[in-house]
């Protein structure tokens, strides 16, 4: 049973279950942001959670195969980045990080707006771009929070 289970757990069925598993959290933060239910599963820690455990996953995989730095070139250029992407755990390290940072980006945005009382449907355009390009949303959001706090602030 437990190794049935197991053989199900490789990087394909890690990478599905991440990609469909954030959907619901940035609906929750699309949809009812300010809801109990949004502040309990995407305000919280359970999102980053559940994203470090498959990431940690991952990781051990790399190090019980001996290789967990092997083709680790993450600073050595566009080409290194680029080998050490044809990994495909490191790969899909990689993409869990970009899930979570942009998940977490999101959190915040809706945090922020309800700081300002900016409204739900203002911030939704910057909480899709957030979703699909993480900066992009986030410097979408710092405009229209700038003309929503009337004020310029680099560092809440």
């Amino acid at each position: 049973m437990i190794n049935d289970l197991l053989a199900l757990i490789n990087s394909e069925t890690i990478y599905l279950i991440a990609n469909w598993g954030v959907i619901p959290f940035w609906l929750l933060l699309i949809i009812v942001p300010n809801h109990g239910l949004t502040n309990f599963f995407v305000q919280s820690i359970i999102a980053p959670l559940l994203l470090g455990i498959a990431y940690s996953y991952l990781s051990y995989s790399l190090y019980l195969g001996n290789n967990l730095f092997d083709g680790f070139e993450l600073y050595s250029g566009l080409d290194g980045l680029y080998s050490m992407f044809a990994n495909e755990t490191l790969l899909l390290i990689f993409w869990l990080h970009f899930l979570s940072i942009s998940l977490f980006a999101g959190a915040w945005v809706v945090r922020d707006a309800r700081r300002y009382f900016i409204p739900k449907i203002v911030t939704i355009p910057s909480l899709i771009l957030t979703y699909f390009t993480g900066p992009i949303g986030l410097i979408f959001y710092w405009f229209i929070r700038i003309l929503f706090a009337k004020k310029i602030s680099f560092n809440d």
